[in-house]
């Protein structure tokens, strides 16, 4: 197989309760990924979009009254127990989102991104049959229960010397 036309992957990780305790979700590439066979597949991901979001009233996202709801998202090849930098081999993205709402219930926003959404020339490549999105905040949610959704931008191809060494120095 050539490099395939792009497709979508959608995931979502839910906040339940207003929590701010890590949480994450498995996102399946066992039918995109296939290693170890005469014809091993990867899967490249061009880009990311993400969307923090109330559970409750779509329109609306998690906030903190009078004091600022820092949140922090990743994506990674391994799984995670808690948020991890972008020196952890794992990453392939990652996130921050900080929100308040003032004593006038003005809301001030800043996404403060460390690698989320990214700037790749080539995406990223993934040999793993699993990525794991993952979030936690600094401080419980006023709004309720929220979640981050993500939507991958991918291609598949196949495996070459050339895309092997890649994929390999980009995780050691």
């Amino acid at each position: 197989m050539a490099k395939s036309d792009a497709f979508f992957i959608r995931a979502k990780v839910s906040q339940a309760t207003a929590s701010n305790a890590f949480v994450q979700n498995t996102i399946d590439l066992g039918s995109y990924v296939n290693l170890g066979v005469s014809k091993s597949t990867l899967l490249r991901v061009h880009n990311i979009a993400t969307q923090i979001i109330d559970e409750s009233a779509k329109m609306s996202g998690p906030y903190k009254t009078g004091n600022v709801l820092n949140i922090g998202y990743q994506l990674t090849t391994q799984t995670q127990s808690a948020l991890v930098d972008l020196t952890d081999k794992s990453v392939v993205a990652s996130g921050r989102y900080s929100v308040a709402l003032g004593a006038g219930d003005e809301f001030f926003e800043a996404d403060t991104k460390d690698m989320m959404a990214q700037d790749w020339s080539k995406g990223y490549l993934v040999g793993t049959e699993s990525l794991f999105l993952g979030m936690a905040a600094d401080q419980n949610s006023d709004a309720g229960a929220y979640d981050l959704c993500v939507v991958l931008e991918c291609t598949l191809e196949n495996a070459t010397q050339a895309n092997s060494v890649a994929l390999a120095l980009s995780q050691s």
